[in-house]
This record gives structure tokens, C-alpha cells and sequence, in this order.
């Protein structure tokens, strides 16, 4: 049986590379981008007859089993799922094969489609499973709306060879600011799955509610799960007003375990952030004793940050070591996250205690109190098997001997834990940020600021051109972050995340010399396809009308117009008024004078999408 696979590949190989001259290959619509991958001609055609062939059938039930139960619900196909070991004839079926030794990394695969059928070939079942999220993005977009009758579907002739850039490929969630029930956090990592990411960082524990189950502290979830109001619009806004309602919710221990259940089968390690010693003030309100002044405290009911955080006492190290342990025996990942940003010292400072701790250590000053906590919850971590992971504030102090950095507040926290030899994963605010706006605030839902388009995230390089070679390979990828001050509801987070989520798979997995932005507009137009077929929110992006001036004639300016809007329809004037859907459309470069008054904007279906862009040359 093996030699007969093996002659079977092998045939399949040369149809690959016969030459044909005539075939125009329709490009693939796979995000992210493969590293390698060709086009042939003709269709597979995958119907009620296929079948799904095991190589090995005990370690790929799960991916057999997931990409029948998505054939199934949208095209109505109930496929059998078999070994391939004595399966005489192999005829429109689908192959999932382990076979160590091939030259892709754990998380690579090769994915062949020809006319009688379908491989999918990697080390580990991890391979498979994203060799099977290629293939689906094969399929073609109307299938995710084939519910009420059986249809064959059409898959191109192609061979793709693939592995991630990078080791790590993060998106995170906070649930603290908003609660999303168990369904929803599902569906987050649906989504995950579909671009690849292999990490959920979920953000449970914040001053605005504590939001996992802990057996050996109760009152964190029957207090310091509910706050009892919220912010109505923008914080900082006159004057201020709550919704004077009751806010609230958390997951219990059965919860977490179904969900990272779900998560492992689709191959995502979930690593849960544990806030400390900051951002504390639902835990302080449910043991108030664990702060350093008397309180009492209560579960914030607004954003920003606040000056009661943990004291750096016994009583304080109990807790959180027995937080951790109860958090350890639900999460298997290495990595457990512990926060550490926006940590104010004024409690510290005022605090008896901790300046007689400060001296009775030799510590300076209160910077390097909080390393102390961080390299105490560290080595509590290391001893129990796990890493500590925290926002770049870490460093602050001191970087505890073995900690990896998120670097958010730009990229220099990464550079300086790669020249440590620390690992870090990059997050910058600017780039990786989902909360931002991602197009004009006017035309948007509210958002926390900043602005964040699908076209600069796509555009983001996460290895510091600063870094040497050896200090470059302690960049292990990069994170998309989802701060939920402003996203109350789980379309909302689809909406802020969607697009955006694709264009930072795509800077994750792909080679950067393989990145190509207008190759990714055209693409992500068939991915809207899906989202609108699984009834997710998206964005479009951004409307905004760049204006680029070049003096490179001899009769003027040579003017281009453009948008990250695929193949957008802009109309522009040059007298000084706004564009209407009445103006001139723009359909190449053109030449204007010195001197000229150039506004620009996008219409759809005759609608102004942003206000104009203005531009006078000098």
C-alpha cells in the first residue's frame, strides 16, 4: 500500500507540471499568502461519493472530522471518514496524511488538488489543520451559502507548498471592559483558525471586572465580576454619565475547560492574562486587604487608570499564587501572562511598608519594587513548568531573568528584550491595535482614537531593522490587540477586527519578500464574500483619498489619486469646491498647475464614504 501511495504521488506530480500553454490560471484567493504555490488546469470536483482517507488514523480524527462537519453544513455532504490502508481504488477522495521528515517545520504542509484527488501532507496534525483552511479558501465563496441542498463544489487544480514565518501568531480579546459568553469566545477563535493564528490571548482580570472563577476565592467573581454602572460615551467627555445599570458576568472553571478544549482541537494555545500588579481594582473591591490602604474599593465603573493596585505583601503573594495555580491546572500553555503595565507608585510611595521593603531589599526606588513582584511571580511560574509573559513595562527596573516582552508602546521594549536575549512578541499600538479607527471617525462607530487602517497593518515589518541576525531571532511574531472600552457587543468586535485580523495573518505567516498590498485588496474582496455568507461584520477600510503631487513634467504636476478601496470610484474637483457624485471621475494620473486646490473623495452607490481630501500644490 505504501509503494502504491507513493507511485500515486509521484503521478500526481508530473500532471502538475505538464506544459500548457493556453492555461490563464485564476489567482488564488488564500489568506494568508502561501509561501509557494502553483496553479494547473481543470477542477476537482468534490461530491456526495468522496470519501476522507486517514494516513493515520488515530491522530487526524479531529481534523477529519472538522472539515466534514464544515462540508456538511454547507453543502449538505456527509462524507465517510476512513483509513487509506486497503482502500483499493482512490477516486475523488480527500487525503490527510502524516509524513515526518518533510522540509516544512512543525506547522507547515503541502496541499495538492488534481483531477481525482485531494492531498493534504504535513509533519504534524497542526499542518493538516491549516492545510485544510487553504482548501476551504479554495472553495469557492457561494459555498458558505449552500444550506438547503446538496451541491458538488469545484476545486482548482493547484499544488501549494506552505509553512508560518513566524512561531508565534497572536490575537488577543479583553473581556474585563465587556463580557462575551462562551458562544462568542468561540467564535472568536473560529476566526483565529480560519487566518492560522495558532495563540488566543484572553484578557480576563481588569479594574473593570474580574472575569474567571476561582474556587478558592469566591467573592472575585460574586463582587468583582459586576460593576455597578457604565460609562456612556467617550471617557473624558463633560459632563459625565453612566448607564446606572448592572454590568457583569464571568466563565466558571467547566466553561474555561470547554473552551480551551476547543481551542487545542484547532491547534490555538490559549495563554490567559492575569492582571498584577496594576489594573486590580475588581480584585481589590472583592479582598480589599490586599491593597496597601484601607479602601474601600469598588469595581470601576469607567476606563483609564487607577491608583490602587496591589501590595507587595505576604497576604498578597498567597492570593496570587493560589490564583495562579487554580489558572495553571485550566491552561496547559506555557506562557502565562501577568500584565504589569500602568502601574502608578503612588500608593508605594505613601506606603510604609513598601519603603521599609525598598530598604530591607536594597531596592532603589519603587521601579524596581514592581521587577521584585515580577520576578517573584516568576520564579513561582518557573518553578511550576511555565514562562511569564508581560507588557513591556516589565523592563522597567529590571527584566526578570526569563521573561518574554509584548511590546505595545511602539517597538523599542521588543528591541531592548531581543538585545537582552529576552524573547519578545511585537504589538505596537500604531500597527496592532484594533480598537483604533480604521477610517474616518466621522463615518465610523466610536472608538477609543488613533488610526489604524487595513492598509498600514498590512504593511507592518515585525523584525526591527535595529536588530542583528542572532538578536532578530528572538522575535517570535507578532499580535493583534482588542481593548473593549468602546465594543459592547461581539458584532462590534468582528466589525474591529475584520479586515484587520486577515492583513496581520498575512504579516505572521507570510514571507515578507511574498507580501504584496494590491495583491491583498484584490484578495480580501473575496474573503468579504465570506464574511457577508457567515453573516460576520466587517469593515470595508478606510476611504480616504491619498494625494500624491510629483513635478515630473514639463507642463505641471503630475497627480495621482488612491485609495486602499479596491478599484474605488473617486471624483475630485480643482476649483476649490467639494467633490460631488456630479465631479470628475478619476480614472488615471493627470496634470494640474501650480498652485492648484485638489480635493478628492470616494463615493459608493452615489454616497460621499469619508469627507473630501484636500491638497494644494505649491
Amino acid at each position: 500500500m505504501k509503494r502504491f501511495y507513493l507511485v500515486l504521488l509521484f503521478l500526481l506530480s508530473l500532471s502538475f507540471f505538464s506544459c500548457n500553454t493556453d492555461f490563464k490560471p485564476k489567482p488564488l484567493n488564500i489568506i494568508p499568502k502561501p509561501a509557494h504555490a502553483w496553479l494547473q488546469p481543470g477542477y476537482f470536483t468534490l461530491a456526495a461519493n468522496s470519501r476522507i482517507l486517514l494516513g493515520n488514523h488515530d491522530s487526524l480524527r479531529f481534523e477529519a472530522q472538522y472539515l466534514d462537519s464544515i462540508l456538511n453544513k454547507y453543502a449538505g455532504l456527509k462524507l465517510k471518514i476512513i483509513p487509506v490502508n486497503g482502500v483499493k481504488e482512490i477516486d475523488n477522495d480527500i487525503i490527510l496524511r502524516l509524513t515526518p521528515g518533510m522540509s516544512i517545520g512543525d506547522e507547515g504542509y503541502q496541499l495538492r488538488v488534481n483531477r481525482g484527488t485531494i492531498s493534504v501532507l504535513a509533519n504534524k496534525p497542526a499542518g493538516v489543520f491549516y492545510g485544510i483552511q487553504s482548501l476551504l479558501q479554495l472553495f469557492p465563496s457561494s459555498f458558505y451559502t449552500r444550506t438547503a441542498e446538496k451541491k458538488d463544489i469545484e476545486v482548482p487544480h493547484c499544488f501549494i507548498k506552505d509553512e508560518p514565518r513566524f512561531s508565534y501568531r497572536g490575537m488577543h480579546l479583553d473581556v474585563s471592559r465587556h463580557f462575551f459568553p462562551p458562544a462568542d469566545i468561540k467564535k472568536y477563535i473560529d476566526m483565529l483558525a480560519m487566518y492560522k493564528f495558532n495563540t488566543f490571548h484572553w484578557h480576563l482580570t481588569d479594574d473593570q471586572g474580574w472575569r474567571i472563577e476561582i474556587k478558592k476565592y469566591p467573592k472575585l467573581t460574586k463582587i468583582g465580576a459586576w460593576r455597578d454602572s457604565t460609562l456612556i460615551g467617550r471617557y473624558g467627555k463633560k459632563p459625565v454619565r453612566y448607564d446606572e445599570k448592572r454590568y457583569g458576568g464571568f466563565y466558571t472553571q467547566d466553561e474555561v475547560r470547554d473552551i480551551v478544549r476547543y481551542a487545542t482541537q484547532r491547534h490555538i494555545t490559549i495563554i490567559p492574562e492575569i492582571e498584577m500588579p496594576g489594573h486590580s481594582s475588581a480584585a481589590l473591591a472583592a479582598y480589599p486587604e490586599l491593597a496597601c490602604t484601607p479602601g474601600p474599593f469598588h469595581v470601576a465603573t469607567t476606563w483609564g487608570v487607577f491608583k490602587d493596585i496591589y501590595c507587595p505583601k505576604e497576604k498578597t503573594f498567597r492570593f496570587l499564587e493560589n490564583v495562579l495555580t487554580e489558572v495553571m491546572e485550566l491552561f496547559p500553555s506555557k506562557y502565562i501572562h501577568i500584565g504589569g503595565d500602568e502601574v502608578p507608585k503612588a500608593r508605594w510611595k505613601s506606603s510604609r511598608f513598601c519603603q521599609q521593603l525598598i530598604k530591607k531589599d536594597g531596592l532603589k526606588n519603587e521601579e524596581e519594587l514592581q521587577s521584585w513582584f515580577i520576578q517573584r511571580i516568576e520564579k513561582f511560574l518557573n518553578d511550576h513548568g511555565r514562562k511569564l509573559i508581560g507588557w513591556d513595562e516589565i523592563l522597567q527596573g529590571g527584566l526578570s531573568p526569563n521573561a518574554t516582552v509584548m511590546s505595545w508602546r511602539g517597538i523599542k521594549g521588543g528591541i531592548a528584550a531581543a538585545r537582552a536575549g529576552h524573547d519578545a512578541i511585537m504589538t505596537p499600538g500604531g500597527y496592532c491595535y484594533f480598537d483604533h479607527y480604521q477610517a474616518d471617525r466621522n463615518f465610523q462607530p466610536l472608538a477609543i482614537g488613533g488610526f489604524t487602517t487595513l492598509k498600514k497593518v498590512y504593511s507592518y515589518e515585525p523584525v526591527p531593522e535595529e536588530l542583528n541576525a542572532k538578536e532578530a531571532k528572538h522575535i517570535l511574531g507578532a499580535q493583534g490587540n482588542v481593548w473593549t472600552e468602546y465594543i459592547p457587543d461581539f458584532k462590534k468586535v468582528q466589525y474591529m477586527t475584520l479586515p484587520r485580523m486577515a492583513a496581520l495573518a498575512e504579516v505572521d505567516w507570510t514571507p515578507a519578500n511574498k507580501k504584496n498590498w494590491p495583491d491583498f485588496q484584490r484578495r480580501i474582496q473575496q474573503h468579504f464574500l465570506i464574511y457577508k455568507a457567515l453573516g460576520y461584520n466587517y469593515c470595508p477600510g478606510s476611504y480616504h483619498v491619498d494625494i500624491s503631487v510629483e513635478d515630473t513634467t514639463a507642463s505641471g504636476l503630475k497627480v495621482t489619486l488612491e485609495s486602499e478601496i479596491y478599484h474605488p470610484e473617486i471624483r475630485y474637483t480643482l476649483d476649490g469646491n467639494a467633490p460631488t457624485i456630479h465631479s470628475k471621475r478619476y480614472n488615471r494620473p493627470f496634470v494640474v498647475k501650480h498652485g492648484t486646490t485638489i480635493q478628492a473623495a470616494v463615493f459608493v452607490d452615489g454616497k460621499l464614504m469619508e469627507k473630501p481630501s484636500v491638497k494644494k500644490t505649491k
